[in-house]
């Protein structure tokens, strides 16, 4: 009885993979969007970071202003934003075919993404509140959303495995590079840095996915992978 139980629960989940296998080209176009405009707020706000941490200080004299909680706030203001951004677009995409929002696709992909995120997200939090690490708590952001994408290797596209990997490679290098030249000594409440890890990654590289995703779509001929 329990390995019949087993070999139904094998069979769903394989069901399941196929179908977002089927429907991963239709969500790569529907989140490129998102991306994009993810992306591009993201490196506005990066570039708002540098210039109150560094031009603004040299040029004004003035308070930098933008570390601790203005700089944890202000990122998770842009986090809420992609994620309406997202959802409104999948469902969009959902309410056009006819098919409900929240799908056994969904909930697996959910399962894969929840705790990466959520780990890296307390993770970052506390080490900016309690540590005053903002330049570690952007890389434990880039690390852990980068294994959130990985964990979805599965059944995502492609270009959602390249992302992950282009994530997960920049987080480690710019971790040994950040700890080889002082790490915590070095600037310990330096947003500048951690605006400029962020915009590299949650910035520029969303936006070139977001790109090469139109590119893709605009020239394709086949099903896009």
């Amino acid at each position: 009885m329990a390995s019949a139980s087993s070999h139904d629960t094998a069979l769903e989940h394989l069901r399941i993979i196929r179908t977002l296998m089927e429907r991963s080209h239709i969500y790569r176009a529907v989140s490129a969007p998102a991306a994009l405009i993810g992306g591009v707020l993201a490196l506005l706000v990066s570039g708002y970071g540098i210039w109150q941490e560094y031009l603004r200080e040299a040029v004004t004299g003035g308070d930098p202003g933008f570390r601790g909680t203005r700089f944890l706030v202000v990122w998770l203001v842009l986090l809420v934003l992609a994620s309406v951004i997202n959802l409104f677009l999948l469902m969009r995409e959902s309410t056009d075919k006819g098919e409900p929002v929240v799908t056994d696709g969904l909930k697996m992909a959910l399962r894969a993404v929840v705790p990466p995120l959520l780990t890296g997200g307390v993770l970052g939090i506390c080490l900016i509140v309690y540590v005053r690490q903002i330049e570690l708590a952007a890389l434990v952001w880039i690390l852990c959303y980068g294994l959130a994408l990985q964990a979805t290797v599965s059944f995502a596209p492609r270009s959602i495995i390249h992302l992950a990997r282009a994530f997960l490679i920049t987080g480690q290098v710019l971790t040994l590079l950040w700890f080889a030249f002082g790490g915590p000594g070095l600037a310990i409440w330096n947003g500048a840095v951690a605006s400029a890890f962020l915009g590299l990654t949650f910035g520029l590289f969303h936006v070139i996915y977001a790109v090469a995703v139109f590119f893709k779509s605009s020239t394709a001929t086949g099903p896009l992978v």
